[in-house]
């Protein structure tokens, strides 16, 4: 059985390409160039390591979405994806990674073959992911070249704005990812000490990551574990080594759990000894401002609201952070697991809405030390719900 249909109704899958296309219709799009793997599952289900090679999701205003990747990988893509079979296309094998040809050369003849190019007199615009990982300049060139009757515009993230407000059923599986961070938190903190290598720490977190718990396993994560540590704290986003941490410094953890691709992340920051009083008075205001932000959110308020609540929090400290507060989040693969549109800023007018998922990022990246402390978060009718629940202060060994 496929793993699309054991995560989602029919009805859902429906509702997703509904909004999609009453999205491409408002943009003038006839069509959008789906490249993003988030999107291609959001739309279709389809789950593999197979991102790394060109592959697309062609999504037509009306009509069959037909999904082309490389042969071998298209050859088994009915075992994730509920698509039939006849709308999978597998591209051939000689067209990857070589130098003077690009794989949506021979998918450009493919959609002519199904018919699936109007005439230039009607083809209207077609809807690129220009700010997808995994949609390069060659990619972008093979298509401008090969289907001359399209005008190839960018579609501003589409489906990832769509994905902005989940399900109900998207809501249960974060919960579920927020229970397998849990368990990769916990593993972090009891293994972090002073004389223990950094990577034995890293290993015993992505195990905790992949075992998850008796009930619900673990995924891989978009991203591997981050640990700045002493100094090098005051840079956010530092992986690990294999020398050993040192009595009187501190830890900074962010992690994820991740769950049928759905993603909770977290950040706590662990003192090996006794914090500096510069160390344990920006924790201080950190915790303030993160609850304050907390008890601001519901439906209805404009996300720079809960960038400006954050920033008077540290004013009062003599305190700022010149980044954003926070994105969205959902589904994730490597390399990042924000859904990039929303950003929680002062400039941004997005107004919350039931089911939005947010990672409240309250980082604070000083001289020679940092702080860091997160909630992965769901909008909820009434307020907020934290998908974890761990306290929010500086974790003291």
């Amino acid at each position: 059985m496929y793993l699309g249909a054991q995560l989602f109704t029919d009805s859902e899958y429906e509702q997703r390409l509904t909004r999609v296309r009453e999205l491409m219709d408002r943009q003038g799009l006839s069509a959008i160039i789906v490249t993003d793997p988030a999107n291609i599952f959001y739309l279709i289900g389809y789950n593999a390591w197979s991102f790394y090679t060109p592959q697309m999701l062609f999504v037509p205003i009306e009509g069959e979405m037909v999904f082309f990747a490389r042969e071998m990988d298209a050859h088994g893509a009915h075992r994730t994806t509920w698509l039939p079979e006849d709308q999978i296309v597998g591209y051939p094998e000689s067209y990857v990674h070589r130098p003077h040809v690009h794989a949506f050369d021979w998918v450009a003849w493919a959609l002519r073959q199904r018919h699936l190019i109007a005439p230039a007199s009607r083809a209207g615009s077609v809807g690129l992911e220009m700010d997808s990982h995994f949609f390069s300049p060659k990619a972008y060139r093979a298509l401008y070249n090969a289907i001359p009757e399209w005008k190839l515009v960018d579609n501003f993230e589409l489906v990832n704005w769509v994905r902005s407000v989940k399900s109900d059923a998207e809501v249960q599986l974060m919960r579920q990812a927020g229970m397998v961070c849990s368990e990769a938190m916990r593993a972090a903190i009891e293994t972090i000490d002073v004389g223990v290598r950094q990577c034995d720490a890293a290993a015993a977190i992505s195990q905790a990551q992949i075992t998850g718990t008796s009930d619900f396993g673990g995924d891989y994560p978009a991203i591997v574990p981050m640990m700045p540590t002493g100094a090098a704290a005051d840079t956010p986003h530092l992986t690990w080594h294999q020398g050993t941490f040192t009595d009187d410094e501190a830890v900074v953890i962010e992690l994820t759990g991740a769950h049928n691709r759905y993603h909770c992340p977290l950040a706590r920051t662990v003192s090996l000894g006794v914090p500096s009083k510069d160390l344990d008075y920006v924790a201080k205001a950190t915790a303030e401002g993160l609850n304050n932000v907390l008890e601001a959110i519901r439906p209805g308020v404009a996300t720079r609201e809960l960038a400006s609540t954050w920033n008077w929090s540290l004013a009062k400290y003599g305190l700022e952070k010149p980044s954003r507060l926070g994105y969205s989040i959902g589904i994730g693969y490597p390399p990042d697991w924000g859904e990039r549109t929303i950003s929680i800023r002062t400039e941004d007018e997005t107004i919350l809405e039931t089911n939005m998922t947010f990672h409240i990022v309250c980082g604070m990246w000083m001289d020679d030390y940092g702080f860091e402390l997160s909630e992965s978060v769901r909008v909820s009718p009434t307020g907020v719900e934290t998908f974890t629940s761990f306290p929010r202060e500086l974790i003291r060994k």
